[in-house]
């Protein structure tokens, strides 16, 4: 029985690496319909709103999506379709899996920990506004529903991956409110898992601790923005952000994503690097039950970096994106 699966190519390089990921899919042979659905700034110049309520009702009937990066303006301009998406699909967990890719150089080796992130909530809800001019005020809302919720899948990704240790990373010292109440959730959630360790973290300490020491880490469970924050930083630690896959899960709905922005600058030159969405899409794989697909996929292109062959720019190469693909598919066709 096929799938059917929502697809999101985003902006800049988004649709570059979509199609690499697809291809990859293909070739492993699995039954996928895919169907296609703009958000970001495409979707705004096309259709004058950033997420249409087509594409939204549209993830809602599949239940699963396989996104590309898109983009968001700094400063001024429309808000993030990241966000928006986030909060109209309550996507409440960020979930990023930081490890060690065979072939890609990084400070360390062995490194195995998970990011889990609370998406809906936070300085992230937008809610700001000019007090008097030159005043700007930002409300960041924590809630006990969300903190429970978040709390809960980490634990429960904890117990079913096998697991041992969260961290709560938090700066309840000094918003000894928000993110009080983050860590009371929290640790009301822990005293139902005994066998899973627990402890927190000051968010400071933390960016330190996985500096020096990130071996001593497995899960991290945080508000939204020390969650965006950490997962780039851990994201460093195993060769940057090009090489790390990620999704956003809600109760019913998830969607897998490259991690990385959507690079406009070199959008449209065949040359982006689609490793995180194809490690995405393993992700994805192994999520609508097709486990030996995404292995066999991961197998390929881990093949592939191991080799060094064939490679994109940001990886020290000379490929192209469609050259790096093509070299994927190869490999899977030598299994």
């Amino acid at each position: 029985m096929g799938h059917r699966i929502a697809l999101i190519p985003g902006d800049g390089i988004g649709p570059e690496v979509t199609d690499a990921a697809v291809r990859v899919i293909t070739k492993v042979g699995v039954d996928i319909d895919w169907v296609v659905g703009d958000i970001g700034a495409g979707a705004l110049e096309k259709r004058g709103t950033q997420l249409p309520e087509d594409v939204l009702d549209l993830i809602r009937e599949t239940k699963v999506a396989l996104k590309g990066p898109v983009t968001t303006p700094i400063g001024g301009g429309f808000q993030s379709a990241n966000v928006l998406l986030r909060k109209a699909l309550q996507l409440y967990a960020s979930l990023r899996p930081v490890k060690n890719v065979p072939g890609i150089t990084s400070c360390y080796t062995g490194v195995d920990l998970i990011v889990i992130r609370e998406n809906t909530e936070g300085l992230y809800s937008g809610i700001e506004h000019e007090v008097v001019p030159g005043v700007v005020e930002s409300l960041k809302i924590i809630t006990r529903a969300a903190s429970s919720r978040i709390a809960r899948f980490a634990f429960d990704y904890a117990i079913r991956t096998g697991r041992k240790k969260i961290t709560a990373v938090h700066k309840a010292n000094i918003m000894k409110k928000s993110d009080g109440l983050f860590l009371e959730c929290a640790r009301e959630v822990a005293a139902k898992h005994p066998e899973i360790d627990y402890e927190e973290m000051i968010v400071d300490s933390a960016c330190m601790q996985l500096v020096m020491k990130p071996h001593k880490f497995d899960v991290l469970l945080m508000e939204n923005l020390y969650g965006d924050i950490l997962s780039e930083l851990c994201s460093g630690l195993v060769g940057g952000v090009a090489v790390v896959p990620g999704a956003n899960i809600g109760d019913e709905i998830a969607v897998f994503e490259a991690v990385h922005g959507s690079a406009p600058d070199i959008g449209g030159k065949n040359v982006a690097n689609p490793t995180g969405l194809i490690l995405s899409s393993v992700m994805m794989l192994r999520h609508i039950g097709e486990a030996e697909a995404a292995g066999r996929i991961e197998s390929a292109l881990f093949s592939v970096l191991r080799r060094g062959e064939t490679r994109t720019r940001d990886l020290g190469g000379t490929a192209t994106t469609t050259e790096m693909t093509d070299a994927v598919i190869q490999a899977l066709g030598e299994q």
